[in-house]
Parts: C-alpha cells; structure tokens; sequence
C-alpha cells in the first residue's frame, strides 16, 4: 500500500521586531558626534547673533557707564573721559526725572494691560465660539493694525488726535464733548490708545490659536453637561489656556517698560508730558540731548535689571496662577 502523501510545512511569515523585543542597538560613537555636529552647526548662528546684537552692546554699556565727560578750565579746552566708578548710577537713581518715568510707565500698565489682554483674549473667544462666521476674514481684520510699523501707528493717531484735521475731534465736538487728547490728564489714553489698537490684534491671534489646541471633546462634555457659551468661556476655555496667557502677560510687561515711539511723538503736541515721560525717553534724552553717555548707559543698565526683575515675578506669579 502506498504511504500518504504528506503537505510540506508551511513557514511562518517573519514578524516585525516589538517595542518589548528589547532596546534597540545603541548608536555608534561616530553617529552620535555626526548629531552633536550638526545640532551645534544649526545653533551657532544665534549664537553668533545673539553675542553681537546683545551681549557685546550691553558688555559696552556697562563700560561706558563707569565714565563721565567732563570739562576742563571754561570749556573751552574741549572734554575728557574721567573714571566715575558708580557715581552714574547713583546719579540715575537719585533723578527725580528717571524715577517719575518708572511711574508713568506703572500708571500706563495699569490701563494697557487688562484693556490690550482683555480685549484680546474676548476676541479670540468670540472668534472661536460655535456661532462666529467668516472667522478667517476677522483674524486678518483684527491683525491688520498690527502689520503697520509702530511709527507710522503712531503717526496715524497724531493726525486723528489733532483739532481741525481729524474726523473724530469733528465729531465730538458736534456731539458736544470737551476732549483734548493732547490734555495732561488725557495724553496718557492717547498713548494706551495707540498701544492697545496695535497690540490687540496681534494677541488676539496668539490667543486664538491657544485655543485651538483645547481638546474637542472637553468642549462637547461641557455641552453635553448642560454648559453655556459663556460659561464654557471662562470656566473650560480660559483655564486651559493659562500658559498662553501667562507668556502674553510676561511679553506685555517687558514692552511696556520699553515703550518709547508712542509717547515719544505725542510728546510733541501733548508739551506737559516732558522728554522724560518713559524710561526710554529719559536715556535718548540723556544720550542725544545732554550727550551725557556715561549717565545714559547706566539708565539703560537699571532699565534692562528691572525688566529681568519684572520678568522674574510675572513668571513666579504665572506659575502659580497654572498651579492653582
């Protein structure tokens, strides 16, 4: 009788190697100095700017900060440089002027501050929601004002601040209001104005895409919990964007106490204000004015110690705020 005929064994496919398979072969040393090349190669540009356009300037401040022009005889034996140690600085902040721009600036962010970040962040809310229409055309619309250099803004509402050029002093005179947007009281919202028109926008755009990023389907729990609109605003969309905001607080605060443009031509119609009224104001005063560099660069030394301190606050009390 013949033996049955008998089917080969079929071999098995090969299996694709499992994460549980084991580490994967370590790296040659070679590939990993081929990485750390190539990781240094693309960070030495910034570097390399960064040194020049920082480092270097502010290495140069602090130089001429511990000098000061003086003259010799009646004047008329021209100026040497003389050693001054930290009799600048001591000078800087013992100014009356210096000290009073820091206020100007506190009072400016108290007003800019909540109307520029609240502003932005109901915008970026109302763009968002379920029921906003053409949400395209309103985040270019918004950002516009932003895309105009901060001088030409600044320009702008020169012209629109000024009686008998401007369609808005027309109108509120025809309406029966008494505002002089150049006023010593009122030059202040001239120039929150500015700022706030200008950065609005921007932060708007920052805020919107922050909330982009809140997952869907916590949205529609909140929905289905019978939340509202706005409710789901504050209490589900404004937490989770809490290090958006936090680093738009910090950016804020770091540029306000630079704010030198808007003030600085306001200024020219707005005369109470004074060459003094920001910071800024006070070092291009003290540098191109009273071409007192010495003074000037230890004004800018305390000015950039303040924005790291101020910095260093917003930060701890954002951290906090992520925390709580």
């Amino acid at each position: 009788m013949a033996a049955p005929l008998t089917r080969p064994a079929k071999t098995p496919p090969p299996r694709a190697a499992s994460p549980s398979d084991g580490p994967a072969a370590p790296k040659s040393p070679g590939a990993r100095r081929g990485q750390r090349r190539a990781v240094t190669l693309f960070m030495v540009p910034f570097f390399a700017l960064f040194t020049a356009v920082t480092v270097l300037p502010m290495f140069y401040a602090a130089w001429m900060s511990l000098f000061r022009e003086e003259s010799s005889g009646l004047g008329f034996g021209g100026t040497e440089r003389a050693f001054a140690g930290f009799g600048n600085f001591t000078e800087a902040l013992t100014n009356e002027a210096f000290l009073r721009s820091f206020g100007h600036i506190a009072f400016y962010c108290v007003l800019y501050i909540p109307a520029m970040v609240g502003g932005a962040l109901v915008l970026a809310l109302l763009v968002d929601s379920a029921m906003a229409r053409a949400r395209r055309f309103f985040q270019i619309a918004y950002f516009l004002p932003h895309a105009v250099p901060g001088l030409i803004a600044s320009l702008i509402w020169l012209y629109l601040y000024t009686p008998g050029l401007s369609p808005i002093t027309d109108v509120l005179d025809a309406l029966g209001a008494n505002w002089n947007f150049f006023g010593q009281d009122e030059a202040i919202y001239s120039v929150v104005n500015i700022s706030a028109w200008q950065w609005t926008g921007y932060n708007m755009i920052i805020f919107y895409a922050g909330l982009q990023a809140v997952p869907r389907e916590v949205l529609e729990a909140a929905t289905v919990d019978g939340s509202g609109a706005l409710r789901t605003a504050l209490q589900v969309k404004v937490p989770m964007i809490r290090p958006t905001v936090v680093l738009t607080l910090l950016f804020t605060c770091v540029g306000a106490i630079q704010l030198f443009d808007a003030p600085k031509l306001v200024q020219l119609r707005a005369n109470t204000m004074g060459e003094d009224w920001s910071p800024t104001m006070f070092i291009y005063t003290a540098a191109f004015k009273g071409h007192d560099y010495g003074l000037a660069a230890a004004s800018s030394l305390l000015l950039a110690l303040v924005a790291g301190l101020l910095s260093f606050v917003v930060t701890k009390l954002g951290n906090r705020w992520k925390a709580s």
